[in-house]
């Protein structure tokens, strides 16, 4: 339950969350890194499966979380999901690529974010690129991407997750309490492969 200013926002709220929720589940953890984020299936030194996000940063794990929950159970099998990922200097198809694939993890971030209570920010992640990027369209798709998820749905493990966020930053919820929501919207709908 957050009860000031001080306690909001901090990774081991988010950690809990996501750990509460998901592990048993999924054998998923929600781990700090350092410069870059990872996604890291499990191995035999690591029986279990790692959302790795960067730096400590809250938005990073929301980000991060964002794509895990669209991930497909093939892709979860695969470090950083099998996806590609070109660094700041992007050329313009590349960036078009980039932003493409970024809408609905980024739209799914936005709804997370909105439901802790803090303002989301856009990312077109090319800052030492030439290529002339336009923010404001890209928000525009990100924003109709969540609007489409608050009207047809989300996916589940999206679905459980804003539960236990809106419960926990929302409604003053303990985790535990947050946790049990969250749980119960994934073991409400039908079972998804893990």
């Amino acid at each position: 339950m957050v009860k000031n200013e001080q306690q909001r926002w901090t990774l081991n709220d988010i950690t809990a969350l996501f750990d509460g929720v998901f592990f048993e589940r999924y054998q998923t953890r929600l781990i700090r890194g350092g410069d870059e984020p990872l996604y890291r299936p499990r191995t035999l030194d690591t029986p279990y499966h790692q959302v790795i996000f960067a730096r400590g940063f809250f938005a990073s794990a929301l980000h991060e979380i964002s794509h895990w929950c669209i991930a497909g159970e093939k892709r979860r099998q695969l470090e950083d999901y099998g996806y590609w990922y070109l660094p700041d200097g992007r050329d313009a198809q590349q960036q078009q690529a980039f932003e493409k694939a970024e809408i609905a993890p980024q739209a799914l971030e936005q709804l997370f974010t909105r439901a802790c209570g803090r303002t989301f920010h856009v990312s077109v992640d090319n800052l030492g690129g030439d290529v002339e990027v336009d923010r404001d369209a890209f928000a525009s798709s990100v924003a109709a991407r969540a609007a489409g998820y608050l009207d047809r749905g989300l996916p589940l493990r999206a679905n459980a997750f804003l539960v236990a966020l809106t419960r926990y930053y929302q409604h003053q919820d303990t985790l535990a309490q947050a946790i049990k929501q969250g749980q119960r919207e994934l073991d409400a709908a039908p079972v998804e492969a893990v």
